[in-house]
């Protein structure tokens, strides 16, 4: 007779195939993203939906709530472990927001992302927003009847931040960014009065930039056997197993920087990922082993992308790797110049540490507006455009390079943005504790050994998963709460070498 499983272990294998289910929606996506041809994103949004729902009804099922009963049952007539206890919170949090939620509504939520990532892949190539339009707007009308039926005492905007920020709430969001409103506008100003460094004015062909990045990765330590590295038209990490995480990047004509920062970036990802607790078959389905916040997500990818590969120690490890290649750099400080340009952009995901998070602030406001305002989805063009003049002193020559380059609104991400300039705000305090302890992230890649680096996060970030939401993270690794000043003495700093480094790339 087979023995009787306790209902830790029916939770736990009920949850290892929900969680195998997930890895198969997360491996179309991949597809999806990497080498679907475009024909194909029909049948992709059929099988999509499918996998939607038969999630939800997995997520939101009877039995699934009588597993989670006995298991609480058991939690409290037991040791009351406070992981497990934790892992319960989480869970019976999920399920009551998956029981609140309509079949039919998510099945028309994953049919209108898949309809909305082709339409704004067609728009972006054509530069033609109102391609787009269309597929946004019925996006942001089921994000706000997702809203309504998960009927949670949050604004709208607030309650689609959860799934990226739990715990958050706007009033302390703002409170958080109003220092950075008051200094970024002061700071990119003061470093257009000053000479500065100018973007590479040279390029690099395709193929030495995909081995330059391979040889990054090689150095911090890669495994193929686990890691993969493919191209897509928006960078993106994503994990689909327990031994499988993969990540891409993107070369973009012009830009010989780009793909390597980008591979930098995506790697951070992916290192936070494969340092989560007990990252094996046993874990890998539970909460405590996935991501704190997406805000902590993005402190790892910025650490690696901008405390590591935008240093000037960096620089001077590799800028003869670089001048190999076919970079025509005189010194170590024109590699590290060209990736610090300081000077403001109209794209994001190349702008520079100090034009950065005003990019961040532009799109949470629009999507605040879209979302609670009244901002209709014909005048986010204009309005976009009027708020880069504002704030950054460009306009975007086409919807391309305005309010189509980001990827996140075609899949109904809102609230989503703020977690990268969060994410800029944890990885300057992590680093100021990190420098405490070990010495600075600067003086290790100047040795060219970073292990330490990622020892150091493994042991204090990584393995908290989500024990904490991102403040209680922060709290705990850094002995204070978050805060904007960090960050904004880093880049204070960083502007002042920058500009009184005297170079023939300075203008």
């Amino acid at each position: 007779m087979e023995p009787v499983q306790s209902a830790w272990h029916l939770l736990g294998d009920y949850l290892r195939e929900t969680k195998i289910l997930g890895s198969i929606q997360s491996t179309l996506y991949w597809d999806q993203n990497t080498a679907m041809p475009s024909a194909g994103a029909a049948w992709r949004g059929e099988q999509l939906t499918l996998l939607a729902t038969q999630l939800h009804a997995r997520q939101s099922s009877q039995r699934y709530a009588d597993l989670l009963a006995s298991a609480r049952q058991d939690w409290h007539s037991g040791d009351r472990c406070s992981k497990q206890g934790r892992n319960l919170d989480l869970l019976e949090l999920d399920l009551r927001r998956q029981q609140a939620l309509d079949p039919a509504l998510v099945a028309s939520l994953a049919t209108a992302k898949a309809e909305g990532y082709s339409r704004w892949q067609q728009a972006r190539s054509s530069a033609d927003f109102s391609l787009f339009a269309p597929a946004l707007q019925i996006l942001i009308d089921l994000r706000q009847e997702q809203v309504r039926q998960l009927a949670e005492p949050r604004s709208c905007w607030e309650t689609l931040a959860q799934p990226f920020e739990p715990d958050l709430r706007l009033s302390r969001l703002q409170e958080l960014f109003a220092p950075l409103r008051r200094r970024l506008p002061e700071l990119v100003a003061q470093a257009c009065t000053r000479p500065r460094p100018r973007s590479a004015d040279w390029d690099l062909p395709e193929l030495q930039q995909q081995m330059l990045g391979e040889e990054l990765l090689r150095s911090w330590g890669r495994d193929p056997a686990i890691s993969s590295l493919a191209r897509s038209p928006h960078p993106f990490s994503i994990t689909l197993g327990p031994a499988d995480f993969r990540i891409t990047t993107r070369v973009v004509s012009g830009q010989p920087l780009s793909s390597f920062l980008a591979t930098a970036h995506e790697w951070g990802h992916s290192l936070y990922e494969q340092g989560l607790p007990d990252q094996t078959h046993q874990w890998f389905a539970w909460p405590l082993g996935q991501a704190t916040s997406m805000a902590v997500h993005e402190s790892q990818s910025l650490f690696w992308e901008n405390r590591v590969a935008r240093s000037r120690p960096f620089a001077q490890m590799w800028w003869e790797r670089f001048r190999q290649a076919g970079a025509p750099l005189q010194s170590a400080d024109h590699l590290w110049q060209a990736m610090n340009p300081l000077a403001p952009g109209l794209n994001r995901v190349e702008a520079d540490e100090l034009t950065y998070g005003l990019h961040i602030l532009i799109r949470t406001d629009l999507e605040i507006a879209l979302l609670e305002q009244g901002l209709s989805v014909e005048e986010l063009p204009s309005e976009w455009n009027r708020r880069y003049r504002e704030l950054l002193g460009l306009t975007p020559r086409n919807d391309a390079e305005g309010c189509l380059q980001d990827v996140h609104w075609s899949e109904g991400l809102f609230g989503y943005f703020p977690s990268y300039l969060l994410g800029h705000l944890i990885s300057a305090q992590l680093s100021e504790a990190m420098a405490s302890d070990i010495g600075s992230p600067e003086e290790h890649v100047a040795s060219g050994d970073v292990d330490p680096l990622l020892d150091w996060l493994r042991r204090n970030v990584h393995p908290i998963g989500r024990s904490l939401d991102a403040e209680g993270l922060v709290q705990r690794v850094t002995g204070r709460p978050l805060s904007s000043q960090p960050f904004l003495s880093y880049l204070e700093s960083k502007l002042d070498v920058l500009t009184t480094c005297s170079s023939p790339l300075m203008v």
